[in-house]
């Protein structure tokens, strides 16, 4: 039979904290290399901000196959056709912004998966399976099996429905978003408000009861990461690119004007 691996799912079941890193920049394959090294477990390939191709993004997934670190791709809400394209590019997931209901928790299941959990439509040989003739029914199990699918709830009514929507069959991962749900929440930056903690603690309780994974991005501040994964949050968007080149090159230049 068919065995496709994912690194960012064997953490999870393994209640490890599986780390991912934000993908904006970067457009060259050896990012894949490099994060794998810096001690990551997947990456947010990430197509709902910034100006990245889906070429690209199939290619730094292709290579992040064969490296051992697992790529994920964020659409755009709603870009269902974008996701599975991605998918069949090599990625081995997809994270689905702004999911608010059960009812699009089950869209984005049924989109996203072969049957008989989805209706999603087989794409052929991929890099997967370093494009084998895999005859369908096993490679569509296999990716069904290591595949993650991760809603993203980033907004009040999202909060509201985390039970039915972690109760969705198919639904791997519920993400809370915490840089949109502090702003549409109208406190935007404070990642430490009661108000968030208290959309936390919903989120967790409904993934422990279906047994889902518990997820996170948007959070910077090293005491608030050690608190939330504290609680009980596993899959963790640690930052972005951009921002860890930043927070390097400026701690680097800091000190050697200091040197004098």
């Amino acid at each position: 039979m068919a065995v496709l691996k994912n690194p960012a799912r064997e953490r999870l079941e393994h209640n490890e904290v599986s780390l991912g890193l934000g993908i904006r920049m970067a457009r060259g394959t050896e990012i894949a290399k490099i994060m794998k090294t810096a001690g990551y477990d997947w990456l947010f390939l990430d197509l709902e901000h910034g100006q990245m191709t889906l070429d690209a993004t199939c290619q730094i997934a292709t290579a992040a196959l064969d490296t051992g670190i697992a790529p994920l791709v964020r659409v755009p809400t709603g870009e269902y056709g974008m996701a599975t394209r991605a998918l069949d590019g090599g990625a081995l997931g997809i994270v689905m912004p702004h999911i608010d209901t059960a009812d699009e928790a089950r869209e984005l299941v049924d989109k996203l998966c072969y049957a008989p959990i989805g209706s999603r439509s087989p794409g052929g040989p991929s890099a997967h399976f370093d494009f084998k003739p895999i005859p369908v029914g096993e490679a569509n199990a296999a990716i069904n099996a290591a595949c993650l699918v991760v809603a993203m709830v980033e907004t009040e009514k999202a909060i509201a429905n985390a039970d039915a929507i972690a109760a969705v069959p198919g639904v791997d991962v519920v993400m809370i978003g915490t840089n949109d749900l502090a702003t549409e929440m109208g406190i935007p930056g404070e990642f430490g408000n009661p108000r968030i903690v208290a959309a936390y603690e919903t989120v967790l309780a409904a993934c422990k009861t279906h047994k889902k994974f518990p997820g996170m991005g948007g959070v910077g501040s090293d005491d608030l990461l050690k608190k939330y994964v504290g609680m009980g949050m596993r899959f963790i968007l640690a930052g972005g690119d951009v921002g860890m080149l930043i927070q390097a090159s400026s701690a680097r230049s800091k000190f050697l004007r200091g040197c004098l």
